[in-house]
């Protein structure tokens, strides 16, 4: 395994670095004053359009895509501290760089499984940045963490289907550009449990879809997501050919659309932990209390150290499964996806936790992206399934040679 970067690794690197620091951070201010002024907590700011203008014009473009017929053709592992950089501020840069989830994995999805037709309509808008998508797969009425559970249905009536079901934490769906949703829902009941499942594609705009209200989370609105949304569809009725794949395939696009999310999230959170120790060093090194600078003090002394140690060796386990996602195939990788999930969001959680501590009440305030940072990472320890359930299989997958067969 080599974890050094190659050369188009460390010239992207360069102009994403000059990115952040000459457009993204001297934006995040005038991004929430612009949110305040809207009114509308899920509107998107003026500025957004200008940052992916930018981004563009520097040839930061949907890096995340690895395919060179839609994206930049980079692997996961060069791909990997890009995405670390944008993780410095999750709510800027990733929709600047058209590399924010859920459209990425999206857009993965219809690359990999979309018909041309289904690719003409909705992956080249969304590769363009014209518009946004929503995925909807939890719903409120089960433990949607087994996807086995999920009761929406989609049922065929003639050239269509009729699309019944309530959905939540549909993330894209509050964002005022988002034209299409990707729906999970069974098909056939009665099948065995990982062929009941099918998606589809449903515009926004179709009668019957009803977006009831946004979900926010820890009081946050999640806008560069494009918020969260409760979505009813009350015999909404699309074409046949809007179902994505056949019958029956929609656990395993899930399976397929998920392993690179992950992933994604786990390096941006490196990123995030990134920018909390370097704000954690940058507040010890100028504070003050009980006659000692903060720097001095022990115990934060051991909160820099830990973090450092932490993110070092999160940063590796995300590079290796970026590298064994290249070499082997995502089901290769499947064990060390599943550790990176369980590890990375909690672990720098933890350290986020002690940026703030380390900021006293300025830390859960809006003068620091702490709370905001701390928030995120919080809720990635559901996102794409919770801890529990990759512990469950995490542990499964290592008993299993052991256990009777």
């Amino acid at each position: 395994m080599d974890f050094g970067y190659d050369s188009r690794t460390e010239e992207l690197r360069g102009r994403l670095l000059a990115f952040m620091d000459e457009v993204v951070y001297p934006a995040e201010p005038l991004f929430e004053e612009q949110v305040a002024a809207a009114g509308d907590p899920w509107a998107r700011p003026p500025l957004m359009a200008d940052l992916k203008a930018e981004a563009r014009r520097r040839g930061l473009w949907n890096l995340f895509l690895p395919g060179e017929e839609h994206g930049a053709g980079l692997t996961n592992l060069q791909y990997a501290p890009l995405a670390e950089i944008t993780g410095r501020s999750p709510h800027l840069a990733p929709e600047a760089l058209n590399c924010a989830a859920p459209d990425t994995g999206n857009m993965e999805l219809l690359a990999e499984f979309g018909s041309p037709e289904q690719q003409d309509r909705w992956l080249k808008p969304l590769l363009e940045g014209e518009i946004r998508s929503a995925f909807c797969m939890t719903e409120p009425e089960v433990a949607s963490s087994d996807a086995a559970n999920i009761a929406t249905r989609i049922e065929r009536d003639g050239g269509h289907y009729l699309v019944n079901g309530r959905k939540w934490w549909s993330t894209g769906a509050m964002d005022p550009a988002c034209r299409v949703l990707v729906v999970m829902g069974a098909t056939d009941p009665a099948a065995s449990k990982h062929r009941r499942q099918s998606m589809i594609l449903v515009p926004r705009d179709t009668p019957g879809v009803s977006v009831e209200r946004g979900l926010t989370v820890f009081g946050y609105t999640d806008g560069p997501h494009g918020g969260h949304a409760e979505v009813v569809f009350d015999n909404a009725r699309v074409p046949a050919d809007h179902l994505i794949g056949g019958e029956g395939d929609g656990f395993a696009i899930a399976q397929a659309r998920l392993g690179p999310g992950r992933i994604h999230h786990c390096m941006r959170l490196i990123g995030m932990a990134e920018r909390a120790v370097e704000l954690m060093c940058r507040r010890a090194a100028t504070r003050t209390a009980f006659g000692r600078p903060l720097a001095e003090q022990g115990v934060i002394q051991e909160w820099i150290a830990e973090s450092r140690v932490r993110i070092e060796q999160l940063r590796l386990l995300v590079l290796k499964t970026a590298w064994l996602m290249d070499t082997v195939g995502n089901r290769g990788a499947h064990t060390e996806i599943q550790a990176i999930k369980i590890a990375t969001p909690a672990g720098v959680e933890w350290i986020l936790d002690k940026a703030i501590q380390t900021h006293g009440g300025g830390g859960v305030s809006q003068d620091y992206p702490l709370a905001r940072l701390w928030a995120g990472a919080r809720t990635l320890r559901f996102a794409d399934g919770p801890d529990e359930v990759h512990k469950r299989s995490l542990a499964r997958r290592e008993l299993k040679p052991y256990l009777p067969s």
